[in-house]
């Protein structure tokens, strides 16, 4: 009974307040000298937040300059958008989900530099977006971005643990009509040997010391992380955000070294320098949050001779026409030769970063690995090819097409992982869905009259 009461007493609090915000935005609007306009209203109210009219304008505005076709949405639906994304950011703080203001900052500088770039000036962007100055804007960017992050941490959250057993996916694929299946397309299980240039002692304590100085700075002299990664990393995925990552123990994104050096360490603690395929890093744990980790590293690329670089080639010369004249296959090839440890063990096979398995649907191949496979026949292999990664590191390697699946109906034997995936999102959504439906009753929301009439995918008039 007693929790009964304060639950009453909340809503009532809020519903007070919200009241009384409202009547006074309607006492001033009616104080003015003259009522020739009409000022901003009040959309709907969603916890502690406010959707205004203005809101659903100023999305209509961004989704029509970043050219997304906005004839057939209405404000309704609009609306009911922001309504979600606000009841998530709401609930995301009332769970203690935590955003670092350093990360909305450096968004902020990126959406300006996007403005100013695609609009020739900043005042062409205050005028554009009919601000009065730039700290305003910055600060309605800041507000809006915060939003956002705060949403995506809470929908993460919500689906963090939902996983599906063999069991749910066979029931899910039997419940497809058979004139439903997907289709998918062509896909190539593409293997690679990848042969790095030797990097001299001198280079390596080169960077090696840099990192140390870097690390001192941080723990001895109190200088920011995230400032040294924005001036020095050269991870341009990073950089510019300060060289912050959000990792999941189940899902792995980035390579095993970093992985393990990440998930092994306290929050607030740095790692001494350690090397992956990409060059070095020194890493520190910012925040641990359930299975997610965010990191921030700084990656600094050795320099590479280029007679070191000429001695890879000819390495991988000799390989390929071993394994042409049959003396070595490629899958033994690759495990006592190739310098890539995420893919050697499996015979150079390459992983699918969207998917986790092996296989590449070839109309959604990364541009640059379609150029690289597109001539080549089932297991035949390419001459040795200069590839230099997104940090500058320069390295050779030989690609073959280990084997080749033509477009089929969707198989559940053939085509597992891919159904799985399904199930997996279909059962997601299912749980997303069933949060919104319990969050929206128990939340505090007041549409705006003029909205009462739309037709919302969820609850939000609660009838």
């Amino acid at each position: 009974m007693m929790l009964y009461k304060q639950k009453n007493l909340k809503f009532f609090l809020k519903f007070f307040i919200t009241t009384f915000v409202l009547f006074l935005h309607i006492q001033s609007l009616f104080s003015q000298d003259t009522l020739r306009f009409k000022l901003d209203g009040v959309a709907s109210v969603v916890g502690d937040y406010v959707i205004l009219d203005s809101d659903i304008d100023k999305t209509f505005s961004e989704m029509e300059s970043q050219g997304i076709p906005t004839k057939n949405v209405t404000r309704c639906e609009l609306l009911g958008k922001l309504m979600e994304d606000k009841l998530y950011a709401h609930h995301a703080i009332q769970d203690s989900l935590e955003v670092s203001d350093t990360e909305i900052y450096s968004y902020v500088d990126q959406s300006i530099e996007y403005f100013t770039e695609q609009l020739g000036s900043l005042d062409k962007v205050l005028e554009f977006y009919n601000k009065k100055d730039e700290l305003s804007f910055r600060d309605e960017l800041y507000q809006l971005n915060k939003i956002q992050k705060l949403s995506q941490l809470m929908q993460s959250k919500i689906v963090d643990d939902v996983e599906v057993t063999p069991e749910e996916v066979k029931l899910f694929y039997e419940s497809i009509p058979v004139v439903d299946l997907p289709i998918f397309g062509t896909e190539l299980e593409i293997s690679q040997i990848v042969i790095e240039p030797n990097v001299g002692e001198e280079e390596k304590n080169r960077v090696i010391n840099m990192l140390n100085s870097f690390k001192n700075d941080v723990e001895e002299k109190g200088l920011s992380f995230a400032s040294k990664a924005i001036l020095y990393s050269q991870d341009p995925g990073s950089r510019a955000n300060g060289g912050k990552y959000t990792l999941h123990r189940k899902r792995p994104r980035m390579v095993k070294e970093f992985r393990d050096v990440a998930f092994s360490l306290e929050e607030g603690e740095i790692s001494s320098p350690f090397k992956s395929e990409f060059g070095w890093h020194i890493l520190t744990v910012e925040k641990i949050r359930g299975q997610q980790v965010d990191v921030r590293h700084i990656l600094i690329t050795p320099n590479i001779d280029e007679s070191k670089l000429g001695e890879s080639k000819k390495l991988l010369d000799t390989i390929r026409k071993r394994i042409l004249d049959n003396e070595i296959d490629f899958k033994e090839a690759a495990f006592n030769f190739s310098f890539e440890r995420e893919t050697r063990n499996n015979g150079g096979k390459l992983i699918n970063p969207i998917t986790g398995d092996t296989r590449f649907e070839l109309t959604k191949m990364d541009p640059k690995l379609y150029n690289q496979v597109k001539n080549l026949d089932e297991g035949e292999i390419s001459l040795p090819l200069l590839e230099t990664d997104r940090s500058g590191l320069k390295k050779y390697k030989i690609i073959m097409v280990s084997k080749r699946f033509e477009e089929h109906v969707a198989n559940f034997s053939k085509d597992f992982t891919k159904i799985k995936d399904l199930a997996l999102k279909d059962k997601q959504l299912k749980t997303v869905k069933k949060w919104l439906e319990l969050k929206i009753d128990e939340t505090f929301v007041n549409v705006n009259k003029s909205f009462r009439s739309c037709n919302f995918s969820n609850n939000w008039n609660k009838q």
